[in-house]
């Protein structure tokens, strides 16, 4: 049974409802499966559907997947939503930036300041709590761009976040561009982000294409919305737990163990 929609009143910035974008499109080529990756199952149900509920939880009023590989699983996975989720399809596999600016036309008519979230949809463990600190701070400091980060104790692999002496956002710099110096940062980016909308399209709008890859980053523009002017703000919300990518099918099998350990706690307290 679906979670209880809930509203936030703090995720108002200025009467406007925030709105989410969930990148479902990939493989997951390491999961040993031809299904996408986010259908597999957590807790019984498609991992995607812990992140819409989150989004839901939090106040989300226009929620967006982004759909690729082997849609019509992604879509009859999250059908149950009915029409509080949308779908919009990266045809090609162009990077994250890429997948967010395939959701363009179904965010269409909405304010510019409109908060968006940006979250990937292999992340289960995300909660809505999370989220609603991460949309109060953003709506507190009138930032362009807010990033909820984490502290963890093995931070490799995961991008890092770079700080200035006085503790604001200078970058995300990627594991594998990272400096000795910048690989013993233990905060890290797990991909929870929001972003003021008409920012959201500015910044990416000037994400150059990688020479390496040829994919365009969403990582990219929050150092690009702050070159140019305009506030980013980063807040450590996200508990190390919730921080457990799914790569494999032993990651799955972690990350399903915690989330029915939670779910059961959650419902022993009732």
């Amino acid at each position: 049974m679906a979670r209880p929609e809930q509203r936030h009143p703090d995720t108002l910035a200025g009467g406007r409802r925030p709105a989410a974008v969930i990148m479902a499109a990939g493989k997951g080529t390491r999961m040993e499966s031809d299904l996408p990756k986010v259908v597999h199952a957590v807790a019984g149900r498609p991992m995607v559907c812990h992140v819409v509920e989150a989004c839901l939880e939090a106040g989300c009023d226009r929620v967006v997947a982004i759909v690729g590989y082997k849609q019509e699983l992604v879509r009859e996975a999250l059908a149950s939503f009915g029409d509080r989720v949308r779908f919009a399809v990266q045809a090609e596999q162009l990077g994250t930036g890429h997948a967010v600016r395939c959701a363009e036309g179904e965010l269409a008519g909405l304010d510019a300041g409109t908060p968006v979230l940006v979250l990937a949809g292999d992340g289960p463990l995300i909660r809505a709590g999370t989220l609603r600190r991460l949309l109060d701070r953003h709506a507190a400091t009138g930032a362009s761009a807010t990033l909820a980060t984490s502290v963890i104790e093995d931070p490799a692999g995961y991008g890092r976040i770079v700080r200035d002496g006085s503790g604001g956002f200078l970058a995300i710099v990627e594991h594998k561009n990272a400096t000795e110096a910048q690989r013993s940062i233990r905060e890290v980016n797990p991909s929870y982000y929001c972003f003021r909308l008409g920012s959201l399209w500015e910044g990416l709008g000037r994400v150059g294409r990688d020479g390496a890859s040829g994919e365009y980053y969403l990582t990219d523009v929050p150092a690009i919305l702050l070159a140019g002017g305009e506030r980013v703000e980063v807040i450590d919300a996200v508990p190390p737990e919730d921080v457990l990518s799914i790569n494999t099918l032993a990651q799955l099998a972690e990350v399903d163990r915690i989330m029915r350990a939670r779910l059961s706690g959650a419902q022993g307290g009732t």
